[in-house]
């Protein structure tokens, strides 16, 4: 009778499992065409703001194509011409002298602010606030504050040194300064949220036992605090080094790639010719120029960062 009596519990437990395993299977089938819905949408969208355009560029771009009336097509004419081009190969030498000095300063001054964040202080909270909000705000009218600041307060406060006593934006030599100024400033912002993530990642623990054994401030830094944090530092210098050579705004609001075109960017040159120039097929070629750049110094840096992580 027992034994009856199992079996039959067994054959209803069996039949049970087999019931929700038909269910999570049916569940699992049908999951995938809910998720292609949302996703759809996206996607088209995507293809249609972004990938559609990029296309059309890639095709104008081996064309003569002025931004109106007739074309051409011209074949490799455009990336030749490019290489030939003074104006461009200073564009893009400001950009990178400019991507490589601001890249380097928002790192080292948004990681120490984000070690000074993440310490016991008064309302560390509020400051974590306070010091993200240049993130948050349009870069244009901070651009045109700063602007003002370097034409009209500046001279006047610093009017002793000769760099500062007239206007540093039309300073030929040293007006990239500023801009450098002012895109350190607003990036150190998200840089700092980034290290502030990973610091809290570090186990108080170790700091304990290092302390213990008579490990210095310096000592802690170097081989607790960034190696544990290497991941987050190649993010930071990837988002950062990207960011800045695309500078657009802060040139825009400064100078406008004044004086002359002492301070012109790629993308501020791309816009220019391309827009209103006349240069629709040539700046096309360009902006696919300085993608493929991009791209690959994107890719070098992973490389090198990531295997700078796996030494630690």
């Amino acid at each position: 009778m027992t034994t009856m009596t199992e079996a039959v519990r067994a054959s209803s437990t069996g039949g049970a499992a087999k019931k929700r395993a038909t269910r999570t299977r049916t569940a699992t089938k049908r999951a995938p065409s809910a998720y292609y819905w949302m996703v759809w949408p996206a996607v088209i969208a995507f293809a249609f703001f972004h990938t559609l355009p990029v296309i059309i560029g890639i095709f104008f771009s081996f064309t003569n194509y002025p931004g109106y009336g007739d074309w051409n097509f011209i074949g490799l004419s455009n990336y030749i011409n490019l290489f030939k081009d003074d104006r461009v190969l200073h564009a893009y030498g400001f950009s990178f002298l400019f991507a490589i000095v601001a890249t380097i300063l928002t790192n080292v001054i948004s990681l120490a602010i984000a070690i000074g964040l993440n310490a016991k202080i008064k309302a560390r909270n509020l400051w974590r606030g306070v010091y993200f909000v240049p993130y948050v705000l349009a870069i244009l009218v901070i651009g045109y504050v700063f602007q003002f600041f370097f034409s009209n307060s500046l001279p006047k406060i610093l009017s002793g040194i000769p760099l500062f006593a007239d206007n540093i934006l039309t300073n030929e030599t040293w007006a990239w300064t500023a801009i450098v100024g002012l895109g350190v400033w607003q990036a150190c912002a998200f840089a700092i949220i980034i290290y502030l993530s990973g610091l809290q990642t570090i186990p108080s623990e170790l700091y304990e036992a290092a302390s213990i054994d008579g490990a210095s401030a310096g000592r802690q830094f170097w081989s607790i605090t960034f190696p544990l944090i290497s991941a987050f530092f190649t993010i930071n210098i990837v988002l950062s080094l990207k960011g800045f050579l695309q500078v657009f705004e802060q040139v825009v609001a400064l100078t406008n790639g004044g004086p002359g075109t002492a301070t012109e960017s790629v993308t501020l040159l791309i816009f220019r010719g391309g827009f209103s120039g006349g240069e629709f097929a040539y700046q096309s070629a360009n902006a696919v120029v300085f993608f493929i750049v991009i791209t690959i110094v994107s890719l070098l840096q992973f490389r090198v960062l990531q295997r700078r992580e796996a030494d630690f």
